[in-house]
């Protein structure tokens, strides 16, 4: 594997600001000998930083139902992981 291979499969890293500060300059003395790696550090981090600054939506009862009802629309079938909680396992008798 040359180094050109190795600074290819570090530019998610790179984009997400996560490389000490010597090897971000070395990822980007060698973008200047290879366009196609300078091209994808420099719109990988535009992207991520972009991501970044947005705001996170936000997730509310409504849309936990409308992602519910979307769902059985389409025909899936829900099973929760858990059990039965066991206080509705009791048999209790009928009183008359």
């Amino acid at each position: 594997m040359n180094e050109n291979d190795l600074y290819s499969k570090l530019v998610d890293l790179y984009a997400e600001h996560a490389l000490p500060a010597d090897m971000e300059n070395r990822m980007e003395a060698a973008a200047a000998n290879s366009p196609e790696l300078a091209e994808e550090m420099m719109t990988l981090r535009g992207a991520v930083d972009l991501l970044h600054a947005e705001e996170a939506p936000e997730f509310t009862e409504e849309s936990y139902q409308r992602i519910l009802l979307k769902m059985y629309a389409r025909g899936v079938e829900l099973q929760t992981k858990r059990p039965d909680p066991i206080h509705l396992q009791y048999q209790l008798p009928i009183q008359g």
